[in-house]
């Protein structure tokens, strides 16, 4: 189904940034909005539920995966993560730009879902840079830090499947990126055909 507005789908390993850059592009652009996923993993730090995460029990998972609601799920470092169809249709057909976080298996699924959307894959620019932000976040053990860089290499080598990759060496550079890529999804021809229906119906162009 051809709705107006667009989906971006960003993927990455644990540590590489991605959180990070969603957020501030959110904060630079009110027309980029997160779809909020479901995950029966604990909330973390400042977490809360319906803003970072819908945070459910393995039985309420459970009932969601059985009612079909999940356009995506997959277990993620010995929890399960899922997104909602509805959540992500409702959006896009109000017109707003939805912006996914979820892992490589979560994006190769959505975009058999939502064949327009837009994959894009962050990197680190090191495994030792990786290694050195997963330590100075300080919320994982040394059995979990090494759990997720054994993760990252499986996930980095999916990065091919991507429509777009950005290497988050310095911040300011992948956040610029990030809004590149955005903003020229905006304009090509099949997009602005959805948005701009009217214009383009008043043009007369098929």
């Amino acid at each position: 189904m051809e709705y107006p507005g667009n989906l971006f789908v960003v993927a990455a390993p644990s540590g590489a940034g991605k959180s990070s850059l969603v957020r501030a592009l959110q904060e630079l652009d009110s027309h980029v909005q997160p779809s909020v996923s479901h995950t029966t993993r604990a909330p973390r730090g400042q977490e809360k539920h319906g803003r970072e995460y819908f945070f459910v029990s393995e039985p309420e998972f459970d009932a969601m995966v059985q009612a079909d609601a999940f356009v995506e799920w997959a277990h993620v470092h010995q929890h399960r993560y899922g997104t909602s169809k509805k959540a992500i249709a409702e959006r896009m057909a109000q017109g707003a730009d939805v912006i996914l976080e979820i892992d490589f298996q979560g994006a190769i699924q959505i975009k058999r879902a939502f064949a327009n959307a837009v994959c894009i894959f962050i990197l680190p620019p090191s495994w030792e840079e990786l290694r050195a932000r997963l330590e100075r976040r300080g919320e994982d053990s040394a059995q979990t830090i090494e759990l997720r860089m054994k993760n990252a290499a499986i996930e980095v080598a999916q990065a091919g499947k991507f429509d777009f990759v950005i290497i988050n060496e310095l911040f300011d550079r992948a956040l610029f990126d990030l809004k590149a890529i955005v903003h020229a999804q905006r304009l090509k021809f099949a997009a602005q055909a959805r948005s701009r229906a009217d214009t383009f119906q008043a043009l007369n162009i098929p």
